[in-house]
């Protein structure tokens, strides 16, 4: 899915004390490997979202052994995971949804008792294996064919026509739908996989390539994958197909359809430059190499920043890289959230908020002051705009966010919010202060989880360093605890978009779409102006715009996502056609979404409108979309 040392505690296991101390930026890759990552104890690190007991016993490392069978939608074999439990430990708990268990054996192959309890609609059924004095468990099972995370696509619904495609997406709970293990960001853990697939497709994954060309196999080849360092579970990540890759750098490359490759490969030839503008940010890239794969329209988000393999969506692919923003958010994610990474979901802004910060230092670094300053404020528009929707002290506009479970809140707060959290820091310490904390602070908590709590322990700690004057400006609570906007916030450059509000105004007046210089703007400078037009139009003005700025027609899906949401709320008819080829076309639920509901809520007009769209497109969704929408459908 567009932080004297402080020492985390950890949790009291015999084996887990020489673990606790993260690697620094000086260590060399490798000691990571075999690294047993600290799970959190205290209240503040409580994860609601899983069934697991991790003081009990925890998973260390995942070993899959799959096959992918199409024809029934089933990835099937077995899951071999390392277990680290408390002295009289008896059990070990862990987390599945749907899954088909056949048997559980130990390390030698004598059977293990086991349970599933009850099933809950959002957590699954807790399994629950007697361990018998057992370190290592084999699970011998099949994910169902409606897993969540999993989204199998015929030829049709790919580029190519001609092979199926399997995505997996496991943010923020789906991976106990075809991973049974314990499924908390808090419980970091190594894997390795071995995955047969039918020919001639490839599978790819989160981790180092093993195998690069594939083995023969029973039923096809077998790809073979490692990551050596722990990792939340929801970032172990597959796709299969009909793939192809093209290098963009030494260590930068892209996968994707045939078809898909040669626009992709265009669009993306500034990823090794963000990798280097990364680094000299905050430190090394801990993770080898940085590959991209732009999957089929399906995929339910923007990005997923899994570790090795960023996944993207193809509509970021606007020909002109006007939209690489993204790339730079799912990249910053490398450090804030991959290498250290929420511990409960309520938290999740110190994943999003941190990456939205880091993603726009990232483009001002290659693309100048003048663009990072408009995306600053496009994005500070999205907290006004949170704030008008949820209400401006309402519970679900704080960054650490009790609330929620595994969603995090609104993206306004946890991305944008949170952002300019970071931003009123740095604006309030200094640019240069800031980089070296935040480096710093990547550095002491390596392929750690982290709370809001500990975060803004070590900011006292190693920032604020007891400055009264810095602690009373920062106003570090009231950011983090509290609702709404606090009053220090680093507001963006009023001057980022003058012409375009100049523009906007003249308009408004009444003024022709044609004295507007749109064809000569940015795409921050688009959404901009579409954005702060009046939200009711009269018809007329509506197809005055259309005309003179071919907005239907738009090859940039955030364009034409912004101009489709104006028409549809005026209940503009042309608006009906490209609005269904769009939402027929992707399954992004940052678009989809969005754009059911603002027909749903045109009543008589606009509900038959989203009624006939959505029957054809709702089997063409992944599951993370159709849960939103169904919602919005009454359904």
């Amino acid at each position: 899915m567009r932080q004297s040392v402080f020492r985390l505690p950890i949790l009291a296991l015999p084996l887990l004390a020489l673990a606790a101390c993260a690697p620094t930026a000086e260590q060399a890759q490798p000691e990571t490997a075999g690294l047993v990552a600290p799970v959190l104890t205290g209240a503040d690190a409580v994860d609601s979202s899983t069934h697991a007991r991790p003081a009990e016993a925890r998973v260390t490392h995942v070993a899959l052994d799959l096959a992918a069978d199409f024809a029934a939608k089933r990835l099937s074999g077995t899951a071999t995971l390392d277990v680290e439990a408390a002295r009289g430990a008896r059990e070990i708990v862990l987390d599945s949804k749907g899954l088909e268990i056949a048997s559980v054996t130990d390390g030698q192959g004598r059977a293990l008792p086991f349970a599933l309890g009850a099933s809950d609609p959002a957590l699954g059924a807790p399994l629950t294996i007697q361990l018998q004095g057992a370190r290592q468990i084999r699970i011998a099972y099949a994910s169902a064919p409606q897993a969540e995370a999993l989204q199998w696509l015929s030829p049709e619904q790919t580029a190519g026509k001609q092979h199926p495609f399997l995505f997996s997406q496991g943010q923020a709970i789906l991976n106990r739908t075809w991973i049974p293990t314990q499924d908390s960001p808090g419980i970091r853990q190594t894997w390795e996989a071995r995955i047969v697939v039918p020919e001639p497709l490839t599978a790819v994954m989160s981790g180092e390539r093993l195998s690069p060309e594939g083995e023969p196999a029973a039923g096809g080849r077998a790809f073979r994958f490692r990551m050596d360092k722990p990792v939340a579970p929801y970032l172990i990540a597959i796709a299969i197909g009909d793939l192809a890759f093209q290098p963009l750098g030494p260590r930068t490359g892209v996968w994707a359809e045939p078809a898909t490759m040669p626009a992709a490969a265009a669009e993306l030839v500034d990823t090794e430059k963000m990798v280097a503008a990364a680094e000299a940010l905050y430190g090394p890239y801990r993770w080898g190499r940085y590959d991209m794969i732009v999957l089929p329209p399906a995929f339910p988000y923007g990005g997923m920043e899994n570790p090795t393999l960023t996944f993207l969506t193809p509509s970021f692919i606007a020909g002109d890289r006007s939209l690489v923003g993204l790339v730079a958010h799912e990249l910053a994610h490398s450090w804030s959230g991959n290498l250290v990474t929420n511990a409960v979901w309520p938290d999740s802004w110190l994943n999003e908020g941190f990456t939205s910060y880091f993603e726009n230092r990232i483009m001002e670094a290659l693309y100048g002051k003048a663009r990072a300053a408009q995306e600053e404020a496009l994005s500070f528009s999205e907290i006004e705009g949170a704030l008008t929707e949820l209400g401006a002290t309402a519970p679900g506009t704080r960054l650490h966010n009790p609330d929620e479970d595994n969603e995090g809140g609104a993206s306004g707060i946890v991305y944008d919010k949170g952002a300019a959290f970071l931003r009123t820091i740095e604006r309030t310490v200094g640019r240069e202060r800031f980089d070296a904390y935040l480096r710093s602070y990547f550095d002491r908590h390596a392929f750690q989880p982290m709370t809001s709590a500990r975060f803004l322990a070590d900011l006292r700690a190693n920032l604020v360093r007891g400055d009264q004057d810095f602690e009373r400006r920062l106003m570090l609570d009231q950011w983090v605890y509290q609702p709404g906007l606090p009053s220090n916030v680093a507001r963006p450059d009023p001057a980022a978009f003058a012409a375009v509000d100049r523009a906007v105004t003249a308009f408004n007046a009444g003024g022709p779409a044609a004295a507007v210089p749109y064809g000569g703007w940015t795409t921050a400078e688009r959404l901009r102006f579409l954005n702060a037009l009046p939200r009711t139009l009269p018809q007329p003005r509506l197809a005055e715009l259309d005309r003179a700025f071919q907005l239907s027609q738009s090859g940039n899906a955030e364009t034409l996502f912004a101009w489709l949401q104006l028409a549809l709320a005026n209940r503009y008819q042309p608006a009906v056609a490209p609005a269904e080829r769009f939402l027929m076309s992707l399954g992004r639920r940052k678009f989809v979404a969005p754009l059911f509901e603002t027909l749903v809520a045109q009543g008589d007009w606009g509900r038959p409108i989203a009624e006939r769209i959505y029957a054809r497109a709702r089997p063409t969704y992944h599951a993370v979309t159709t849960g939103t929408v169904d919602k919005i459908m009454g359904k």
